[in-house]
């Protein structure tokens, strides 16, 4: 979906999706230098990561396994509610890998804050986070982040993975949202 299919929606394109593919691109130079020689396991956290791990791993050159976790802080508002449940766990032992968990935007933190203690526990070798964006913020606890594509505004954006009640997760753009939509 392109954002002329829901322009009324949008207040504006923050990155369009050749600004995004770039940006996958120099993320992915930089976890072959930083992983060179180590076992990977990169972990998407589902739904919204999935754009963001397709395309940063089609952008990796070297192989790279993946596996998925899903978990939930929010329902259908547009705030975190600091509960995280897991839907769905890895299916891959961790146990002395070089993990890194990519999610499309880091907001409050306490998501992936309370994913990382949760994988750390499971004894891998270590782990680490990737994001398509960041909201700082927006950040209510400290943490250490890998990789950042962009830091953003405490705006509420949609597209390339992002969602709003499950809708406009497929815009190939990523724009901030018009509060007529979530009012």
């Amino acid at each position: 979906m392109d954002a002329a299919d829901v322009e009324g929606d949008l207040v504006d394109i923050l990155f369009t999706e050749a600004e995004i593919q770039a940006k996958l691109g120099e993320m992915a130079r930089q976890i072959e230098v930083d992983y060179e020689g180590k076992d990977l396991l990169v972990v998407g956290v589902l739904r919204g990561a999935v754009m963001v791990m397709a395309d940063l791993s089609r952008a990796l050159t070297r192989h790279v396994e993946m596996d998925w976790m899903a978990v939930s802080s929010y329902g259908s508002g547009t705030k975190s509610s600091g509960v995280v449940r897991i839907l769905k766990d890895l299916d891959t032992d961790i146990s002395g890998r070089h993990v890194l968990i990519i999610d499309e935007i880091i907001d409050s933190g306490l998501t992936l804050s309370w994913l990382t203690s949760n994988l750390a526990s499971r004894n891998p070798a270590s782990v680490e986070i990737g994001t398509l964006l960041r909201k700082p913020e927006a950040m209510k606890t400290e943490m250490d982040v890998k990789y950042v594509g962009w830091d953003i505004p405490n705006e509420f954006v949609v597209g390339y993975g992002l969602d709003y009640q499950e809708r406009y997760r497929n815009l190939r753009d990523i724009g901030t949202l018009s509060p007529h939509v979530y009012s």
